[in-house]
């Protein structure tokens, strides 16, 4: 399977190392030699070659701030330049997520479906606002749009819903889709008030310099548009569904909580109802029976309500080098299980 990266920073890295360091387990596992024969990224530069880039390398060249374009094959192309000339059969759209417009992931993944290659992504704005319509266009085209790392990185949601759960009526999903705020509540659980359980989550890499994406509930937002879109069918968009974050939240509230059994989840909510489906961001009390009570720190959960299972929930990392590089290996397996 031929391959181009279009980004290259903390994920597009994380699924590098991966590829290297599981070169010979997924040959004898899955049948699958994947070759990357092209790297696009906005600052790091762009390197093309047909019989295969050393990772090891580009790696090598992203650790010490060296551009791409010095390894054999560089090229000054952008990543539009690299989709359109290069010959593959999958592209990983790894750039930074808007999602206010889904763009340019948008326009590379119409791009790269246009030609024939599959894709996979862990970009939430392209799926948040145009899943349906990628979809048929990889279906009009016969590959396949896949974006597992899209709503709990590495933890195999939507392989779960696709393939394990096929057959049951999905009425409800209600879970932690955002590990900065789940953090930062599981701080203020212990004493903390929010302005130092924020420092602590941003001196630990949990929170951006600038945490509106997720303080403000806009990064739960765009997971349960996709979820709503793609498991439920709905045409939401993420300015459809009421929004708030947990910036309100006082240690008093925590603590009065604390007293009556329960706990405070920003929690991200799709369900359907007479009226259609909905969706929902926003700060829960949540009862300690409960299993999303329990899930503390940076971990993301969701739980299905289902017609054959009752509630089922699934507990992992919702971010992470590592992590998240791992949902596109487990899309490109899934690729090559198709061919």
């Amino acid at each position: 399977m031929k391959i181009i990266l279009i980004g290259f920073g903390t994920v597009g890295q994380g699924l590098a190392e991966l590829l290297v360091e599981k070169r010979h387990e997924l040959e004898r596992s899955h049948g699958l030699d994947p070759t990357v024969v092209g790297i696009s990224d906005m600052l790091k530069g762009s390197v093309h070659d047909p019989a295969g880039i050393d990772l090891a390398a580009a790696l090598d060249k992203a650790s010490a701030g060296e551009p791409l374009s010095e390894l054999p094959g560089g090229v000054d192309w952008d990543a539009l330049e690299m989709i359109e000339r290069v010959d593959a059969d999958a592209m990983c759209e790894i750039t930074y997520t808007d999602i206010k417009t889904g763009q340019p992931a948008t326009d590379h993944i119409r791009t790269a479906l246009s030609k024939g290659m599959s894709v996979t992504t862990t970009n939430k704005g392209p799926v948040a606002l145009a899943s349906q319509d990628l979809t048929e266009l990889a279906d009009e085209n016969g590959v396949r749009f896949l974006f597992e790392g899209t709503v709990m990185s590495g933890t195999p949601l939507l392989n779960l819903i696709r393939e394990t759960l096929a057959g049951s009526d999905i009425s409800e999903m209600q879970g932690i889709l955002n590990g900065t705020t789940n953090f930062i509540l599981t701080r203020m659980e212990s004493g903390m008030d929010y302005d130092a359980a924020l420092a602590e989550a941003q001196r630990l890499g949990y929170a951006e310099a600038v945490p509106d994406a997720d303080v403000l509930g806009w990064d739960a937002l765009a997971k349960v548009t996709i979820l709503a879109n793609t498991v439920f069918g709905a045409t939401l968009s993420p300015d459809d569904s009421p929004c708030q974050g947990i910036t309100e939240i006082t240690p008093e509230q925590i603590s009065d909580a604390a007293s009556t059994g329960k706990k405070y989840k920003l929690i991200g909510r799709v369900w359907r109802d007479a009226a259609g489906v909905r969706a929902a961001v926003g700060p829960q009390l949540i009862e300690s029976s409960h299993p999303l009570a329990g899930v503390g720190g940076a971990t993301n959960a969701m739980t299905i309500s289902t017609d054959t299972l009752g509630e089922v929930t699934i507990v992992g990392p919702g971010a992470g080098r590592r992590e998240t590089g791992f949902s596109l290996l487990n899309d490109l397996i899934q690729l090559g299980r198709s061919r």
